[in-house]
Protein backbone atom coordinates (compact mmCIF):
# COMPACT_ATOMS: atom_id res chain seq x y z
CA UNK A 1 0.00 0.00 0.00
CA UNK A 2 1.68 3.15 -1.03
CA UNK A 3 0.69 6.15 0.84
CA UNK A 4 -1.35 9.50 -0.49
CA UNK A 5 0.02 12.51 0.35
CA UNK A 6 -1.17 15.97 -0.32
CA UNK A 7 0.65 17.29 -3.71
CA UNK A 8 2.19 20.36 -1.96
CA UNK A 9 3.94 18.82 0.46
CA UNK A 10 6.22 17.24 -1.91
CA UNK A 11 6.51 19.43 -4.70
CA UNK A 12 10.08 20.98 -3.37
CA UNK A 13 10.58 17.21 -3.16
CA UNK A 14 9.66 16.50 -6.68
CA UNK A 15 9.99 20.31 -8.76
CA UNK A 16 6.43 20.05 -10.11
CA UNK A 17 3.81 21.63 -11.45
CA UNK A 18 0.37 20.46 -9.91
CA UNK A 19 -1.71 20.96 -12.97
CA UNK A 20 -2.81 18.22 -15.01
CA UNK A 21 -2.21 19.76 -17.94
CA UNK A 22 1.23 20.23 -17.41
CA UNK A 23 0.97 16.30 -16.36
CA UNK A 24 -0.29 15.68 -19.84
CA UNK A 25 2.68 15.23 -21.66
CA UNK A 26 4.41 12.52 -19.32
CA UNK A 27 5.06 9.49 -19.55
CA UNK A 28 3.71 6.95 -17.37
CA UNK A 29 4.26 3.51 -15.75
CA UNK A 30 1.66 1.42 -17.75
CA UNK A 31 0.26 -1.29 -16.13
CA UNK A 32 1.98 -4.15 -17.63
CA UNK A 33 1.81 -7.82 -16.15
CA UNK A 34 4.67 -8.98 -17.86
CA UNK A 35 8.53 -8.46 -16.94
CA UNK A 36 9.75 -5.82 -18.93
CA UNK A 37 13.84 -6.28 -18.68
CA UNK A 38 16.37 -3.63 -20.03
CA UNK A 39 19.34 -4.94 -21.97
CA UNK A 40 21.68 -4.78 -18.69
CA UNK A 41 23.39 -6.86 -16.89
CA UNK A 42 21.36 -7.25 -13.40
CA UNK A 43 24.40 -9.66 -11.55
CA UNK A 44 25.72 -8.43 -8.22
CA UNK A 45 29.56 -8.21 -7.92
CA UNK A 46 31.73 -10.35 -7.16
CA UNK A 47 32.31 -8.54 -3.68
CA UNK A 48 28.62 -8.55 -3.10
CA UNK A 49 28.38 -12.50 -3.43
CA UNK A 50 31.18 -13.16 -1.34
CA UNK A 51 29.71 -10.45 1.30
CA UNK A 52 26.30 -12.58 0.58
CA UNK A 53 28.40 -15.74 1.40
CA UNK A 54 29.85 -14.10 3.93
CA UNK A 55 26.02 -13.31 5.71
CA UNK A 56 25.26 -16.83 4.83
CA UNK A 57 26.93 -18.26 7.33
CA UNK A 58 25.10 -19.10 10.74
CA UNK A 59 25.94 -15.07 12.77
CA UNK A 60 22.83 -14.46 14.24
CA UNK A 61 21.88 -10.79 14.94
CA UNK A 62 20.51 -9.07 17.40
CA UNK A 63 17.57 -6.55 16.49
CA UNK A 64 19.64 -3.56 17.15
CA UNK A 65 22.10 -5.25 15.32
CA UNK A 66 20.15 -5.49 12.40
CA UNK A 67 18.53 -1.92 12.06
CA UNK A 68 21.98 -0.48 12.81
CA UNK A 69 23.20 -2.58 9.99
CA UNK A 70 20.62 -1.88 7.63
CA UNK A 71 18.71 1.43 8.36
CA UNK A 72 20.43 3.53 5.87
CA UNK A 73 20.18 0.70 3.09
CA UNK A 74 16.11 1.48 3.35
CA UNK A 75 14.68 4.55 1.50
CA UNK A 76 11.27 6.49 1.01
CA UNK A 77 10.02 6.92 -2.31
CA UNK A 78 8.05 9.92 -3.35
CA UNK A 79 6.21 9.44 -6.94
CA UNK A 80 3.50 11.68 -8.16
CA UNK A 81 0.22 11.12 -11.12
CA UNK A 82 0.22 15.05 -11.65
CA UNK A 83 -2.76 15.60 -9.18
CA UNK A 84 -1.33 14.09 -5.82
CA UNK A 85 2.36 12.68 -4.65
CA UNK A 86 2.21 9.10 -3.20
CA UNK A 87 5.03 7.95 -0.80
CA UNK A 88 6.60 4.27 -0.29
CA UNK A 89 9.24 2.51 0.69
CA UNK A 90 12.63 0.84 -1.62
CA UNK A 91 15.95 -0.32 -0.10
CA UNK A 92 19.28 -1.09 -2.02
CA UNK A 93 19.99 -4.69 -3.05
CA UNK A 94 23.72 -3.97 -4.32
CA UNK A 95 26.59 -0.79 -3.45
CA UNK A 96 26.38 0.16 -6.74
CA UNK A 97 22.59 1.58 -6.73
CA UNK A 98 20.16 -1.60 -7.81
CA UNK A 99 17.26 -0.99 -5.60
CA UNK A 100 13.82 -2.53 -5.06
CA UNK A 101 10.47 -1.67 -4.14
CA UNK A 102 6.36 -2.83 -5.09
CA UNK A 103 5.40 -2.06 -7.91
CA UNK A 104 2.29 -0.78 -7.03
CA UNK A 105 4.10 2.30 -5.41
CA UNK A 106 4.78 3.23 -8.77
CA UNK A 107 1.44 2.25 -11.10
CA UNK A 108 0.42 5.24 -12.49
CA UNK A 109 2.81 7.70 -11.70
CA UNK A 110 4.86 10.00 -13.70
CA UNK A 111 7.93 8.31 -15.00
CA UNK A 112 11.04 10.12 -14.02
CA UNK A 113 9.56 11.95 -11.34
CA UNK A 114 10.33 9.55 -8.59
CA UNK A 115 12.35 10.92 -5.93
CA UNK A 116 14.26 7.95 -3.02
CA UNK A 117 14.85 10.23 0.48
CA UNK A 118 17.72 8.24 2.61
CA UNK A 119 17.46 8.29 5.93
CA UNK A 120 20.15 10.68 6.26
CA UNK A 121 18.32 12.96 3.96
CA UNK A 122 20.15 12.58 0.76
CA UNK A 123 17.82 12.52 -1.87
CA UNK A 124 18.02 10.89 -5.15
CA UNK A 125 16.19 10.84 -8.65
CA UNK A 126 15.67 7.50 -10.15
CA UNK A 127 18.38 7.18 -12.86
CA UNK A 128 16.29 3.80 -14.87
CA UNK A 129 14.27 0.50 -14.43
CA UNK A 130 15.62 -2.12 -14.76
CA UNK A 131 12.64 -4.67 -14.27
CA UNK A 132 9.35 -4.90 -13.22
CA UNK A 133 6.31 -6.59 -12.63
CA UNK A 134 2.48 -5.82 -12.18
CA UNK A 135 1.28 -9.22 -11.62
CA UNK A 136 4.78 -10.15 -8.71
CA UNK A 137 4.29 -6.52 -7.76
CA UNK A 138 7.87 -5.43 -7.63
CA UNK A 139 10.01 -3.04 -9.72
CA UNK A 140 13.47 -3.22 -10.08
CA UNK A 141 15.50 -0.10 -10.57
CA UNK A 142 19.29 1.85 -10.57
CA UNK A 143 20.32 5.15 -8.57
CA UNK A 144 23.79 6.80 -9.29
CA UNK A 145 25.92 6.36 -6.71
CA UNK A 146 27.02 3.86 -3.80
CA UNK A 147 25.03 2.98 -1.04
CA UNK A 148 24.68 0.40 1.91
CA UNK A 149 22.60 -2.65 0.90
CA UNK A 150 21.21 -5.44 1.92
CA UNK A 151 22.38 -8.75 0.87
CA UNK A 152 19.80 -11.22 -0.21
CA UNK A 153 19.07 -14.59 1.67
CA UNK A 154 19.74 -17.78 -0.54
CA UNK A 155 17.47 -19.47 3.03
CA UNK A 156 14.59 -21.31 2.83
CA UNK A 157 12.15 -19.31 4.83
CA UNK A 158 10.42 -21.64 7.43
CA UNK A 159 6.98 -20.45 9.71
CA UNK A 160 7.89 -19.20 12.89
CA UNK A 161 10.71 -18.02 11.91
CA UNK A 162 11.72 -14.29 13.50
CA UNK A 163 11.68 -11.66 10.82
CA UNK A 164 11.96 -7.72 10.76
CA UNK A 165 10.95 -5.07 8.70
CA UNK A 166 12.40 -1.73 7.72
CA UNK A 167 9.86 0.85 6.39
CA UNK A 168 7.88 4.31 6.23
CA UNK A 169 4.06 3.50 6.83
CA UNK A 170 2.42 6.63 7.03
CA UNK A 171 5.28 8.59 6.29
CA UNK A 172 7.03 7.90 10.06
CA UNK A 173 10.37 7.13 7.93
CA UNK A 174 12.25 3.88 8.37
CA UNK A 175 9.77 2.37 11.44
CA UNK A 176 11.24 -1.22 12.63
CA UNK A 177 9.21 -3.76 13.50
CA UNK A 178 9.60 -7.41 14.13
CA UNK A 179 7.29 -10.39 14.05
CA UNK A 180 7.62 -14.38 12.52
CA UNK A 181 6.68 -16.07 9.51
CA UNK A 182 2.88 -16.65 9.92
CA UNK A 183 2.41 -19.21 7.01
CA UNK A 184 4.31 -19.37 3.34
CA UNK A 185 1.39 -18.77 1.08
CA UNK A 186 1.11 -19.45 -3.11
CA UNK A 187 2.14 -17.16 -5.42
CA UNK A 188 5.68 -16.04 -3.40
CA UNK A 189 3.83 -14.77 -0.70
CA UNK A 190 4.99 -14.80 2.88
CA UNK A 191 2.18 -14.09 5.56
CA UNK A 192 3.97 -12.11 8.17
CA UNK A 193 2.93 -10.79 12.13
CA UNK A 194 5.03 -7.63 11.46
CA UNK A 195 2.77 -5.04 11.04
CA UNK A 196 2.48 -3.39 7.71
CA UNK A 197 0.39 -0.05 6.94
CA UNK A 198 0.28 2.18 4.03
CA UNK A 199 3.63 3.74 3.30
CA UNK A 200 5.24 0.37 4.43
CA UNK A 201 5.00 -0.97 0.79
CA UNK A 202 8.33 -1.71 -0.78
CA UNK A 203 10.22 -2.36 2.40
CA UNK A 204 12.42 -4.64 3.44
CA UNK A 205 11.80 -8.16 5.32
CA UNK A 206 14.96 -9.04 7.04
CA UNK A 207 15.73 -12.69 8.87
CA UNK A 208 17.72 -12.72 11.88
CA UNK A 209 21.18 -13.56 9.69
CA UNK A 210 21.09 -10.06 8.17
CA UNK A 211 19.65 -10.96 4.67
CA UNK A 212 16.81 -9.66 2.85
CA UNK A 213 13.82 -12.28 2.27
CA UNK A 214 10.78 -10.32 0.76
CA UNK A 215 9.72 -7.09 -0.06
CA UNK A 216 6.70 -5.79 2.43
CA UNK A 217 3.53 -5.47 0.37
CA UNK A 218 0.40 -4.83 2.47
CA UNK A 219 -1.77 -5.87 5.21
CA UNK A 220 -5.76 -6.61 5.63
CA UNK A 221 -6.95 -3.66 7.28
CA UNK A 222 -10.25 -4.56 7.83
CA UNK A 223 -9.26 -8.10 9.72
CA UNK A 224 -8.30 -7.66 12.71
CA UNK A 225 -6.41 -10.20 12.74
CA UNK A 226 -2.73 -8.99 12.03
CA UNK A 227 -2.47 -10.07 8.49
CA UNK A 228 0.19 -9.05 6.83
CA UNK A 229 2.49 -10.13 3.91
CA UNK A 230 5.62 -9.71 1.82
CA UNK A 231 6.58 -10.74 -2.00
CA UNK A 232 9.39 -13.38 -1.86
CA UNK A 233 12.62 -11.62 -2.94
CA UNK A 234 13.14 -14.29 -5.50
CA UNK A 235 10.23 -12.98 -7.48
CA UNK A 236 12.69 -10.70 -8.60
CA UNK A 237 15.81 -11.28 -11.45
CA UNK A 238 18.85 -10.47 -10.27
CA UNK A 239 21.53 -12.94 -10.58
CA UNK A 240 25.27 -13.43 -8.69
CA UNK A 241 27.94 -13.63 -10.52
Amino acid sequence: MKSLHYFYVIVVLLGLQSCRKAASSREYLRSDSKTEMQKENVALSVTERENNQKNNRNKIYSATELFKRYNSAVFMVFTTDGYKAYQGSGFFISKDGLAVSNYHVFKGTAVGYEVIKLSDGRQYKIDRVVAKSESDDYILFRVKGQFNYIPISRRQCEVGERVYTIGSPKGLENTFASGEISQIRDDDFIQISCPIDHGSSGGALINRYGEVIGITTGGRDDSGANLNFAKDIHVVPYQMK
